[in-house]
């Protein structure tokens, strides 16, 4: 079974990001073989990372702050990500970038992928996530779902349009079909 962990990566309020993530959320709960679970950057109230060494000399998740073990023991569990971002700033948010900072090796050699929104869809975002995946000795995967100007896509009060999301189903299942592959394949190599 793979373990799929989706990261929502904005806690805003008002914030879009909940809503394409529990639908990548209920996509990934209908693949044969896969498990799913929604981690909530709110319900991870990391702090602003700033010890005195990098994560990656930390050695078996006894990093400094108790919540940062926490998040280390959740991550840890997972053999591949999609993240879901929006675009702050032709970047990602900042609760997102510390929650990656703020741990190390419990991201080595699993696959990600990227459910992107903002003007852009969220591409610029997804560019300086796919680097930072790479540092962290991730396996970024291609294809991304971007959901341009995604304030279109909401009704006077906040909520999703019916079949909102259903334009952005094909790259989402080519998105899930090669995190898939990579989760297996990296799962797999990790085992041996």
């Amino acid at each position: 079974m793979l373990k799929i962990k989706v990261i929502l990566g904005s806690t805003r309020q008002n914030r879009f990001g909940d809503k394409p993530a529990r639908w990548i959320l209920e996509k990934i709960k209908k693949i044969e073989g896969a498990e799913a679970e929604l981690l909530d950057l709110r319900d991870w109230p990391l702090p602003f990372y700033n010890e005195p060494t990098s994560p990656s000399s930390v050695k078996d998740g006894a990093y400094p702050s108790e919540i940062a073990r926490k998040w280390a023991a959740k991550i840890k569990e997972a053999d591949a990500f999609v993240i879901v971002t929006p675009e702050y700033n032709r970047s990602t948010s900042a609760v997102l970038k510390n929650a990656l900072d703020s741990i190390y090796a419990e991201w080595n050699r699993k696959t990600v992928g990227f459910v992107a929104y903002g003007s852009v869809g969220g591409a610029r975002a997804v560019e300086h996530l796919r680097d930072i995946s790479v540092e962290l000795q991730m396996a970024p995967i291609r294809n991304a779902v971007h959901i341009p100007q995604p304030w279109n896509l909401l009704d006077e009060k906040g909520n999703l349009k019916e079949g909102a999301l259903e334009p952005f189903s094909a790259s989402a299942d080519n998105m899930l079909n090669q995190l898939i592959w990579w989760a297996s394949a990296l799962k797999a190599a990790r085992e041996k």
